[in-house]
């Protein structure tokens, strides 16, 4: 329960400064968005909450981090509310969205399969981590099961085109903007991750041969 209200309570923060900086409450993508992130916040909580190992590690992971993986996550964490700001801010100055309502109503819908895509990832692996570390407190051992038999960072695929589809969402071209560069600085991050597992992870360099494609398969 406390972390329910805690969950909220954030959520209503965020969707108050994001209506203040648009101007309106007349805003029904800003009203969608606020609810999608509102289920998103509480779903991841409850995966973490489900998995001791994973709330364990995800409180101690930058301590252990790499220092470049650090600066990473502090910059791709900062991809959602520049996001939100940017719409918001376009919505205040330009107005009504030059965005279809169609698009934004397709967008909000792809944002539900990539969330979910990046929760397979965390079901589906013991060692995920907001941060690059071999967890060998957790004997850590390579995972090839469920979206990791597909492509070698799934979350980071979900995560990536969720970043893509909310400016559109939203109706705001600006947005996009911070979206690319998210995205951009997520698929340098599978390149680094990519180069550090195959040399400190025993059998990913195996694992690697094996699943061919980092984020989309068939592509890349």
């Amino acid at each position: 329960m406390r972390q329910a209200v805690g969950t909220f309570a954030f959520t209503a923060v965020v969707a108050v400064a994001v209506f203040a900086a648009a101007g309106t409450v007349a805003w029904w993508n800003g009203w969608v968005a606020a609810g999608f992130l509102l289920g998103l916040s509480a779903a991841t909580s409850r995966v973490i909450e489900r998995s001791p190992g994973l709330k364990d590690e995800r409180s101690k992971a930058a301590a252990r981090a790499p220092r470049w993986d650090r600066v990473v996550v502090r910059l791709t964490n900062l991809a959602l509310p520049a996001i939100l700001l940017a719409a918001a801010m376009e919505r205040r100055l330009v107005g009504r969205a030059e965005v279809p309502v169609i698009a934004s109503a397709a967008a909000f819908a792809l944002m539900l399969p990539a969330a979910v895509l990046t929760y397979r990832a965390m079901a589906a692996n013991a060692f995920f981590s907001s941060h690059v570390r071999i967890q060998h407190d957790r004997a850590h051992t390579v995972v090839s099961r469920g979206p990791y038999a597909v492509v070698r960072h799934p979350g980071y695929a979900g995560a990536a085109a969720f970043n893509l589809l909310l400016p559109v969402a939203l109706g705001s071209w600006w947005a996009l903007l911070p979206a690319v560069l998210a995205a951009a600085l997520l698929v340098w991050r599978t390149s680094k991750e990519d180069r550090f597992l195959a040399a400190e992870l025993p059998g990913y360099a195996a694992y690697a041969s094996r699943v061919r494609y980092r984020l989309v398969p068939g592509v890349w």
